[in-house]
């Protein structure tokens, strides 16, 4: 008899949930390893899982549209004689083992053998074996049929519960990115205490520098934008002020020696996803400007790996690119400790001191907020931690390369 294979939604250091997309197969499809199989969508990246041996897809245990999380099982496959051949016989006994019908089952049930995941299913929804058709062989219920039949109890009950659609009004659904945004959101403001503090940038130096260079940043493949800037302040801040480059405990504050800044990019109306510049405190602005344009552009497109979105220490939202002159709080990307807001660059009439005595000039201005978890930070650290950034702002040396 062919042996069984569990397809397994794949580990991860920050125990991200996903949510299926799309199933590449169908039931009964044939199979070979490696090839795509299922795609898995989270708040960060899109994932392929690829069939891990040659066979045939006998059964799915997570339809479209379900939440997963790390470790779970997917689906199954029967092992084709050559895959079999290939594995272990110990392997092979426990895989067949786990998915032959329990000989125990509960009254209710007894009238038709179930496997564990079709027990699982049907404990996790709270239905009865006895209202479900079976389409299996010999009228054995599927995992199929206890989905369908959820999601089918769901589409009766939804009228009932949610309120209907205003005349001429639509609902759109949530996309899987949306859901996990607004969770990730919510959890951070009910943990975390969240303060703001502001300050202003005076940025004709860095305005100054960017037309001097962009021309050749640009001829060497790196577009030269103010995030960079931001990002490069940032750097020398974080190095300056460690407690802010760090990750919250319930007993300590781990502080990190890299700096590693996640810059939050906008999806349109799919939300938005934060691609990290790791170890950024080695790069100089030419290679965080090129750093930054492959991540941007990688993001939009779609083609982010996972670990271009995990391990940030630090998050950059340039919400000004939209206009915005300030935006407070920005929610905290946890479990890091603050989150810098750059407003929008205007022109602005300002009192500048020259040669000792008052002027009055126009000068290119924006706000920047540093919103922190107060549990970690205090006030004077992050003033300390802004105003480093601001002199680093405003001083920025001509030449700089």
């Amino acid at each position: 008899m062919p042996g069984l294979a569990d397809v397994l939604v794949p580990s991860n250091e920050e125990g991200t949930r996903a949510t299926v997309l799309r199933w590449c197969k169908a039931v009964g499809d044939t199979v070979v390893k490696d090839e795509p199989l299922v795609e898995l969508e989270t708040d960060k990246v899109t994932v392929e899982i690829a069939a891990p041996a040659d066979g045939t897809l006998v059964e799915v245990l997570k339809q479209v549209n379900a939440e997963v999380n790390p470790d779970e099982v997917l689906a199954r496959l029967s092992l084709s004689s050559r895959s079999t051949a290939r594995q272990d016989t110990a392997p092979s006994a426990v895989a067949e083992t786990a998915v032959t019908p329990s000989a125990v089952s509960d009254a209710r049930d007894a009238r038709k053998p179930l496997s564990p995941s079709v027990r699982r299913l049907l404990q996790e929804h709270s239905i009865a074996a006895s209202d479900i058709a079976g389409t299996g062989r010999n009228g054995r219920i599927t995992a199929q049929d206890v989905t369908r039949h959820a999601a089918d109890a769901e589409a009766k009950r939804a009228p009932a519960r949610s309120p209907a659609s205003a005349p001429g009004s639509t609902r759109v659904p949530h996309t899987a990115v949306r859901r996990r945004v607004a969770e990730h959101m919510a959890r951070s403001l009910a943990e975390a205490p969240h303060v703001t503090t502001l300050f202003e940038a005076d940025l004709t130096r860095v305005l100054a520098h960017k037309s001097r260079h962009a021309t050749e940043y640009e001829s060497r493949g790196a577009r030269l934008t103010l995030t960079a800037y931001f990002v490069s302040a940032c750097v020398h801040a974080l190095r300056a002020h460690r407690e802010v480059n760090a990750t919250f405990h319930p007993d300590a504050l781990e502080l990190h020696e890299d700096v590693n800044i996640g810059v939050g990019t906008a999806l349109g109306n799919q939300g938005l996803i934060v691609p990290v510049i790791h170890r950024a405190q080695g790069l100089n602005l030419f290679g965080i400007a090129q750093r930054l344009g492959r991540m941007v552009e990688g993001a939009r497109a779609g083609k982010l790996s996972p670990e271009d979105v995990r391990g940030g220490t630090f998050t950059i939202s340039n919400h000004g690119v939209g206009g915005s002159l300030l935006a407070a709080p920005i929610v905290i990307n946890q479990p890091q400790v603050a989150i810098l807001g750059v407003g929008k660059v205007e022109r602005r009439v300002c009192v500048v001191e020259v040669d000792g005595t008052e002027a009055i000039s126009v000068r290119s201005m924006c706000y920047l907020t540093l919103t922190i978890d107060h549990r970690a930070l205090d006030a004077f650290q992050a003033n300390a931690f802004l105003s480093s950034v601001v002199t680093t702002l405003e001083e920025w040396p001509a030449d700089a390369s």
